[in-house]
């Protein structure tokens, strides 16, 4: 009898019982993972007992197994083994991983990554183990549910309020995470308010904080802190995957405007393969962005290679998801690293690259289109690629001359600095509009300079980017438009296309919509901070630098934060979730549906201007 033979022999045996036992198995995952997090959670949280500690390790492991068991039943299952393998291949390499890890750990006592690693001084690496893998198979159980979610279209959830909704989940997530002991040096945890400001400012990759992230928290809150960041960067490409299932079940076409106004495609077939690239790729330039961090750290800056290592990864993700986030007490200002000039540049390359989008990084970078244009010198980078790229770097360049030229000058933030150190700063600063990084007190900066990063950050990063502001697309489309209008042409142009109606109203929308969020929340905050006017002489200027940054997701601040008042937190709170999911999503998400389009008003004329 043949391989082919018996193989067939056992799926006919196996055919039979094939729904019943993974249906069971997908209904045991559920729980498994539920009690394995849970487990997590009290075990990373809370200061235990060595007993209570063991018997959750035990738990932890025994979901470990079941996960292995679930694995090798699929594979066992499916009708096309090797297929099987090559489709789930990460899958297949994290289950060699685990059972390697088990193997080790009932031979010895001791994961086998642990033992490789602790000669460099990894010391807790067993611990990111544990919090990576368990990580993953929960990102694994959501898709595998969504996969499955025939129920949904049921409801008739717009795909606007899903994702507002999913990204309130995580911030709530990670709002009960910060209040737990253990994610605090002080043993008591946030409290809720502070938690949800927190929570919200991370996931919504802004970085406003109002406590120190290097003293205020443990290395645990330090962990929870980078995951936000990395989910709250990925959200979105996930909720274009989730537009993608949806689409099966007939999403209408009206309903993938939300979608376009992340990604600047104007189909969104791919969305579902997009996400897997994504994950890829931004896990790849982040550990990229790691090693070079890890070789140009200055000194003896660190307690050893680990906490070398793990700032290392912490600054490169919260700087690819354009967080602005770490772990010195004073940013990059900190005068530990204020003249550490290659990780400044590091840091500036990260935060350029996040802020550009993906969909331009796949464009530009990606190995199909490099491969062509290698064979095809004269192929062009797509219209929305060289919208990002082109003014991009047009701002970047126009913010450098500016901060060099206004506070070069006596009294100015660079005035000391030697040419090395005024260009890099300058440079940071204009790339990082987006981040809130900083390497200078934005505290001491000019009132010119700091309304010219108003506008930076107003403007913001590119679409399908983790970066917020009105998007450099939608600036680009409203500068046609009124270019066009000056000239008098009626349909607008820009790289040798025209622009659309449809195009140039959503632009107008988002511009219009950002405007009056703006001046919404600095009204606000103007009656809610008086303390703020009246103690500084451009109070005004900062209280509506410190709201367009949140609205923007920017995280710049003046150093004002902190004194703002909890009603003044709600409304940036507010800001940052608005900013991050987007103003159009928010619009689609309140909007009701128009019965009818097949009418016309007669046309109103006035007079304009």
């Amino acid at each position: 009898m043949t391989l082919h033979d018996f193989r067939e022999r056992v799926n006919v045996f196996l055919h039979p019982r094939r729904e019943a036992v993974l249906g069971a198995f997908r209904t045991l995952n559920v729980f498994v993972t539920l009690l394995a997090f849970g487990s997590l959670i009290a075990y990373y949280g809370f200061p235990l007992e060595s007993t209570i500690a063991g018997n959750l390790i035990a738990v932890i492991k025994g979901g470990f197994a079941f996960y292995i068991v679930h694995f090798l039943v699929r594979w066992l299952f499916d009708f096309h083994p090797l297929r099987f393998l090559r489709t789930n291949r990460l899958e297949a390499v994290m289950m060699g991983t685990l059972m390697l890890e088990g193997l080790s750990d009932m031979l010895t006592g001791k994961v086998f990554l642990g033992r490789a690693l602790s000669p460099l001084g990894i010391e807790s690496v067993e611990d990111w183990t544990v919090w990576l893998v368990q990580a993953y198979f929960l990102i694994v159980l959501v898709i595998e549910l969504s996969d499955r979610a025939r129920t949904l279209p049921k409801f008739r959830f717009h795909p606007a309020t899903l994702f507002i909704f999913s990204f309130l989940f995580l911030i709530l997530s990670g709002t009960g995470l910060l209040m737990l002991p253990e994610m605090t040096t002080d043993g008591l945890g946030m409290d809720f308010f502070d938690a949800l400001f927190t929570s919200t400012s991370a996931t919504c990759v802004t970085g406003l904080m109002i406590e120190n992230a290097e003293t205020f928290f443990s290395h645990k809150g330090h962990v929870v802190l980078m995951v936000l960041i990395k989910l709250g960067g990925l959200n979105i490409i996930a909720f274009g995957s989730l537009i993608a299932v949806l689409a099966r079940f007939g999403v209408g076409v009206r309903q993938h405007d939300v979608i376009e106004d992340f990604v600047n495609r104007g189909t969104i077939l791919g969305t579902r393969g997009m996400l897997g690239r994504v994950i890829i790729w931004s896990i790849g330039i982040e550990v990229l962005g790691a090693l070079l961090l890890f070789i140009f750290w200055p000194g003896q800056l660190f307690d050893g290679p680990g906490d070398r290592l793990f700032n290392s990864f912490f600054l490169s993700i919260s700087a690819f998801n354009n967080a602005g986030i770490s772990l010195f007490g004073d940013g990059l200002a900190d005068a530990r690293v204020a003249n550490a000039w290659l990780v400044h540049w590091t840091v500036t390359l990260l935060v350029f690259f996040g802020a550009l989008g993906m969909v331009a990084v796949f464009d530009l970078f990606g190995k199909e289109n490099l491969r062509d244009r290698m064979k095809k010198p004269w192929k062009r980078i797509g219209f929305a690629t060289k919208i990002a790229l082109y003014y991009s770097l047009a701002l970047v360049a126009v913010g450098s001359l500016a901060y060099l030229l206004l506070e070069t000058g006596q009294g100015g933030t660079i005035a000391d600095m030697g040419w090395t150190g005024r260009i890099t700063t300058a440079v940071f600063q204009s790339a990082t509009r987006t981040s809130g990084f900083n390497t200078v007190d934005v505290g001491l900066i000019g009132s010119p300079m700091l309304f010219l990063l108003i506008i930076l950050m107003f403007i913001g990063a590119s679409s399908s980017s983790t970066g917020g502001g009105i998007k450099t697309s939608t600036f680009a489309v409203v500068l046609s438009d009124v270019m066009g209008t000056i000239r008098g042409r009626q349909q607008p142009q820009l790289y040798q296309r025209s622009i659309g109606t449809t195009l140039r109203s959503r632009a107008w929308g988002v511009l219009m919509f950002f405007i009056v969020g703006n001046l919404i929340g600095t009204f606000a905050l103007c009656i809610t901070e008086p303390h703020i006017l009246a103690t500084s002489d451009r109070g005004f200027l900062q209280l509506l630098f410190e709201q367009v940054s949140a609205l923007g997701t920017v995280g710049l601040s003046t150093g004002i934060t902190a004194d703002i008042s909890a009603v003044g937190r709600g409304i940036l709170i507010a800001s940052m979730v608005v900013g991050r999911v987007g103003t159009l999503t928010v619009a689609f998400a309140f909007s009701r549906s128009v019965v009818s389009r097949n009418y016309k008003y007669p046309e109103g004329h006035t007079m304009v201007g």
